[in-house]
């Protein structure tokens, strides 16, 4: 589902009324726990968390114009997604993961490689989300990225 909305702050504002108030909480949880370089813009049409070309010149390698994606969140048909490409990437940060979201969720774990959903909103785990952000410095996620995925 493509982002309604052509900057960060026009996403925000444009999210269904459902949803506004847990996805901007979701929002400003990453931001707050965002270590330093990252940055919020817009990635691949939808509201992402980059390395900057500032930072990482080459940017994606499947999409150079792109800057390197980190993490992202969208308002999908039935769901709030959450995707972080490190839990796809290092096996230990998706282990430590698993095993911290029962104690801050009741819902079950909903994932993909890359992806959270959360169905009931009220069950948003926030605080391990923002344990999660800080878990990888710009620096780490250059190294990862260039190690697993830049040929």
């Amino acid at each position: 589902m493509q982002a309604n909305g052509n900057t960060v702050d026009e996403i925000l504002a444009n999210l269904p009324e459902d949803r506004k108030e847990a996805f901007q909480k979701l929002h400003q949880t990453i931001l707050d726990n965002l270590p330093k370089g990252f940055e919020a813009a817009i990635s691949y049409g939808g509201l992402g968390y980059v390395v900057p070309h500032s930072i990482y010149p080459d940017g994606y390698h499947c999409k150079p114009i792109e800057p390197l994606p980190f993490a992202g969140l969208a308002s999908q048909k039935n769901s709030i997604n959450f995707y972080h490409m490190g839990i796809y990437a290092d096996q230990k940060l998706l282990d430590w993961f698993v095993a911290e979201y029962p104690k801050h969720s009741k819902q079950k774990l909903d994932m993909g490689k890359s992806c959270i959903r959360f169905k009931k909103l009220d069950q948003i785990p926030f605080e391990l989300i923002g344990e999660l952000m800080q878990k990888i410095s710009v620096e780490d996620w250059i190294s990862t990225y260039e190690k697993n995925y830049k040929k």
